[in-house]
């Protein structure tokens, strides 16, 4: 078991009127346990003393998640209609309502239900938390934003639900639940991830152990370089290190209307986040050149992209490339 440096600890409680902490579980693939060890946590939590609840429960029929849900207080979900259909989504406002000292909300990256009031369940969470709840949250390496190209390649599965990075990285604390490729495949094997039709098309695929090692390695090093960052930081916070004149490294991706352009910039903030320096996206306009309405909404969803990670937008109308990129 692998964890950050900023643990949480019952000093939090009681609640401040301060942003509650986020503490989150990540994994290398469903299965691994992540669900099974927030609610394990939940209840020692409980036992102390503390008034936990679950805001979003996925047992996905897993019987071991079910039952160890028991004696935890678990909300209504909240019905939300779509195209004459009524689907459940977690009750936000009512968590934030019944203001309890923690909240565990499982599947983070989920996506919501067209309907409700946002898009994703992360953003629920953000509300929580600034509603002063402390929440316990779960995710798979898979779903963070720049490491969707790499896990595509690796695994041939693109992900469609993400996360940003910023979320790891604003964490109170991240616990990665780790086990063996062999374990996960034997858990698959025994039907306790997945219904038994869909055991072996998951084996021959995702499940299969060059990937399991792969993902393994990748969340066990998204959570090193975390801790290594947070260790950077405090180091560059003290009084001896505060002096020093740094030079400061920056990345700057530069992106047009081919389609590679979000992988580029994926990697741009993933090359930035290893060296702690700023990301800036840049796109030289032509104005010689009309963009399609295809190629605007291209470059817009960049733009989005970019600031996801954090980094500036750059726009610049010349008709030299090379010229506008070094004069930036």
């Amino acid at each position: 078991m692998y964890e950050s440096s900023a643990p949480l600890t019952n000093s939090l409680y009681p609640r401040s009127a301060k942003r509650g902490k986020h503490k989150i579980f990540i994994g290398m693939a469903p299965g691994v346990g992540k669900t099974y060890r927030m609610l394990e946590e939940g209840h020692c939590l409980r036992q102390e003393g503390i008034d936990v609840v679950v805001g979003l429960l996925e047992t996905h029929k897993r019987e071991e998640t079910a039952a160890k849900a028991q004696g935890l207080e678990l909300l209504p979900r909240k019905q939300v209609e779509c195209s004459g259909i009524t689907l459940t989504e977690m009750d936000t406002d009512a968590v934030i309502a019944r203001q309890p000292q923690l909240a565990l909300v499982d599947e983070l990256a989920h996506t919501n239900v067209p309907g409700s009031e946002r898009e994703k369940r992360y953003q629920d969470v953000e509300q929580i938390l600034a509603a002063g709840i402390d929440v316990f949250s779960t995710v798979n390496i898979q779903h963070l934003e720049s490491l969707n190209d790499l896990v595509a390649r690796i695994t041939g599965v693109v992900v469609r639900e993400r996360i940003p990075d910023r979320l790891l990285e604003e964490a109170d604390e991240v616990v990665v639940v780790d086990v063996t490729p062999e374990t996960l495949q034997e858990r698959l094997t025994d039907g306790k991830i997945y219904a038994p039709e869909k055991i072996d098309q998951a084996l021959q695929n995702f499940f299969q152990r060059r990937h399991l090692i792969a993902l393994r390695e990748l969340a066990l090093r998204e959570i090193a370089d975390n801790i290594e960052e947070d260790g950077i930081v405090a180091d560059a916070n003290t009084p001896t290190n505060a002096s020093y004149c740094n030079i400061h490294e920056r990345v700057l991706v530069c992106v047009s209307t081919y389609p590679n352009a979000l992988q580029l910039i994926r990697r741009g903030a993933r090359i930035a986040g290893y060296m702690h320096a700023p990301v800036y996206c840049l796109f030289v306009d032509n104005p010689d050149r009309f963009l399609t309405r295809e190629e605007s909404l291209h470059i817009e969803t960049c733009e989005r992209l970019c600031k996801e990670f954090g980094g500036e937008f750059v726009r610049v109308k010349d008709h030299d490339v090379a010229a506008a990129i070094a004069n930036t």
